[in-house]
């Protein structure tokens, strides 16, 4: 079981912060950035089970900003609400909801004394993203179906630490062909493609796909072994 605390950003926004401790001495550290849906019971999961693999995981509130204590489900009237708020995130001005996610791995840092994993689902994925390319103190991100990512503006940014991607290949909101685009263009990015649809990873959605969650958690913790204990490893390609 995790607990909640308060974290202020750089500008002195406070937000909420969701942590889990590991038994015994961290490994490093793992940030978890939230769907669309808030720090609900699935994010908390998420956070609950790196916490379990070794690692002090902590998930930030990005809604925070524009709407505190979100914790939504997956109704459609969840998905439209969520999809609201993302939009009035992603207006803020810049450097925007970043300073939040900049001001968790701080934290991380500083209270695992170890290197810092970032992981990200859907929006989530696309905040990854933007944290390997733009903010500091990463050693690894992982954004799984990152909305948003293979578009041209983002495929444009330049990650400045290891990238694990995962995609799929069912998925209705990221085209194939953008997909395609972005490992075309990122070749140092380690990309994965499952026969899953968006939001596979979540197992309370309908979409969620044991086989493909299991085979990427497998790969992220593989990553984040590695990564976050300063090892070398050779990563693939885009996979045509």
């Amino acid at each position: 079981m995790g607990s909640t605390i308060e974290l202020a950003s750089a500008d002195g926004v406070v937000f909420t912060l969701y942590q889990a401790q590991p038994n015994g001495a961290a490994k490093g550290a793992v940030v978890v950035l939230q769907e669309i849906f808030g720090l609900n019971a699935h994010i908390r999961s998420v956070v609950d089970g790196f916490a379990a693999q070794g690692y002090l995981t902590v998930a930030p509130s990005t809604f925070q900003r524009v709407k505190p204590g979100v914790e939504m489900g997956y109704t459609p009237e969840d998905i439209a609400a969520g999809v609201a708020l993302k939009a009035l995130v992603e207006a803020l001005p810049a450097p925007g909801v970043l300073q939040d996610v900049q001001a968790t791995i701080d934290y991380a840092v500083a209270t695992s004394q170890g290197k810092v994993g970032v992981v990200g689902y859907c929006w989530g994925g696309l905040l990854a993203w933007r944290a390997a390319c733009q903010l500091s103190g990463i050693a690894v991100a992982v954004p799984y179906y990152g909305g948003g990512m293979t578009q041209p503006a983002e495929i444009a940014r330049v990650p400045q630490c290891p990238v694990l991607a995962h995609f799929a290949t069912h998925d209705q909101s990221i085209p194939l062909n953008t997909v395609a685009s972005f490992g075309k263009a990122h070749h140092e990015v380690e990309l994965h493609l499952y026969d899953a649809s968006h939001g596979f990873n979540c197992d309370q959605r309908g979409a969620y796909n044991a086989p493909a969650a299991t085979l990427a958690l497998q790969r992220t913790l593989a990553v984040f072994d590695v990564a976050l204990r300063n090892e070398q490893r050779v990563r693939p390609v885009f996979e045509e």
